[in-house]
C-alpha cells in the first residue's frame, strides 16, 4: 500500500499536499464533490468507474485509493476483480495482472483480519 501516516488509507503525499496547500486542497475537494453530485450515477457506480479509470491509467496509488473507497461503497472483491478482468481485452494482459495484484495486496491484510 502507499506510504500512509495513519490507518485512514490516505497516501502521505496527499496529506502533505493538504497541509502545504490547504486552500487548493479545499477547492479540489469541492470540485470533486460538484462532479460527483452533478450526474445520475450513484456512489457504487461512481466507485466502479473511478476504479476502472485509475486502473487503466496505471495510477497505482490512485487505484489503491479507489479499491479502499470502493469497499466503503459496497463494491465486493469479486466485482473489483471483474473490473480488472475487463482490462484484458481493452488494454492488455500486463495491465490486468497489475490490477489483480494490487487488489490482492489490498485484500490480503483484510482477509487476515487486519486493516489495510
Amino acid at each position: 500500500m502507499a506510504n500512509t501516516n495513519d490507518n485512514t488509507g490516505t497516501p502521505a503525499a496527499f496529506k502533505q499536499f493538504n497541509t502545504r496547500f490547504p486552500q487548493i486542497a479545499e477547492r479540489y475537494e469541492a470540485l470533486g464533490n460538484a462532479v460527483h453530485d452533478h450526474g445520475p450515477l450513484n456512489d457504487r457506480e461512481r466507485a466502479l468507474v473511478k476504479l476502472a479509470i485509475s486502473g487503466t491509467a496505471g495510477l497505482g496509488s490512485a487505484f489503491k485509493t479507489h479499491i479502499r473507497k470502493g469497499r466503503e461503497a459496497g463494491i465486493t472483491r469479486a466485482e473489483m476483480e471483474h473490473v480488472a478482468l475487463l482490462f484484458l481485452p481493452t488494454i492488455g494482459l500486463p495491465a490486468m495482472i497489475r490490477a489483480m495484484r494490487l487488489i490482492e495486496r489490498m485484500y490480503t491484510p483484510i482477509d487476515a483480519g487486519a486493516k489495510p
